[in-house]
């Protein structure tokens, strides 16, 4: 079984006290985001996790728990996503200079290959223009160096409340948005791809596109995944599915997973993201997080089934407590 923390918001950022929590107890419960009153029980022992993806844009608050991880035999990598982008459209994040240093200092305590930079999503606007971008991701390429084997990159998806967030972010700011693989701006899609291989070239990475429908295979770019059956049985040595995950978009490759997070409880709140769509509920979920819960959000009292896999279940005769109380306001 492969965990994902998360695509859903950030937990090394803001909740690795809860996630150590829940490793020590060894399982957690995952609320389905679209039927609060389902709520399913999973294993994170070493022995049922083949492997722990985490997202994140600041590992930081996990870093100190990573010998502790390690001790208990736990196997994970992380997926980076490490930005330019200001604070018009990352209010929150560190600054990106921060960020490198965390980075750098995470590939030098856990290698390399378990460090997947992310340059995720790529906007094209009148502030970040395609030579902006080229010239950022040259930089950070030649600070990265040797601190990652992999560039993963996406394009900003036109569809959708994210869209309307991030047109709201930048009300009165006079940047225009611009959709990069609308046949109108081909050229400089094609100018993006052809930049970002040469950059991947020239730094030994090795690189992808992320959930793409545009097939960039002319460029020398594959379609790659994030949940990477593939890269998870070469670092891990583990027999993993290769089922493709039914519940993302066809365009996804990645694998299936367990993901353990909630939406609308990250609080970088970037103006972008497709986690956050709503500023209310954001405030309101942070009031119904409690570090001892085996949920990322409310309380569950009763016993519940605690699958250590995919499909086998096992009970749990710790888990006596009432009735699942988390509603989304």
């Amino acid at each position: 079984m492969i965990i994902s923390a998360s695509r859903r918001t950030d937990i090394p950022a803001f909740y690795a006290d809860w996630f150590m929590k829940r490793v020590r107890e060894g399982y957690f419960y995952r609320v389905n985001p679209f039927n609060n009153n389902q709520v399913s029980g999973f294993s994170l022992k070493p022995e049922d996790v083949d492997a722990i993806c985490f997202w994140t844009k600041n590992p930081r608050p996990l870093m100190q728990h990573l010998d502790e991880l390690d001790e208990l035999g736990l196997k994970y990598y992380f997926q980076f996503t490490l930005n330019p982008y200001g604070k018009t459209f990352e209010p929150h994040v560190p600054s990106l200079q921060e960020r490198i240093e965390t980075f750098l200092e995470l590939a030098g305590r856990i290698g390399s290959e378990r460090v997947v930079w992310r340059y995720d999503p790529v906007i094209l606007s009148s502030a970040t223009p395609v030579s902006w971008h080229l010239e950022q991701a040259e930089e950070i390429a030649g600070q990265l160096q040797d601190a990652t084997r992999r560039l993963v990159f996406s394009f900003y998806d036109f569809y959708g409340k994210e869209q309307g967030r991030l047109n709201a972010a930048l009300a009165g700011t006079g940047i225009s948005l611009a959709d990069i693989t609308a046949p109108q701006c081909k050229s400089d899609l094609d100018h993006v791809a052809t930049g970002f291989k040469a950059i991947s070239d020239r730094h030994g990475l090795q690189i992808f596109s992320c959930s793409e429908d545009v097939d960039l295979n002319a460029f020398g770019i594959e379609h790659g995944a994030c949940i990477d059956g593939d890269l998870i049985r070469q670092l891990f040595a583990a027999d993993s599915s290769d089922k493709k995950d039914k519940n993302q978009r066809q365009a996804c490759g990645c694998v299936e997973s367990v993901d353990m997070g909630i939406y609308n409880t990250c609080h970088f709140k970037c103006a972008y993201c497709y986690a956050n769509f709503n500023e209310g509920m954001i405030k309101s979920n942070y009031l119904k997080h409690f570090p001892d819960s085996p949920a990322l959000l409310g309380r569950h009292e009763g016993q519940i089934e605690i699958r250590t896999s995919l499909h086998k279940k096992k009970k749990c005769d710790d888990c006596q407590q009432s009735s699942f109380s988390y509603e989304e306001a």
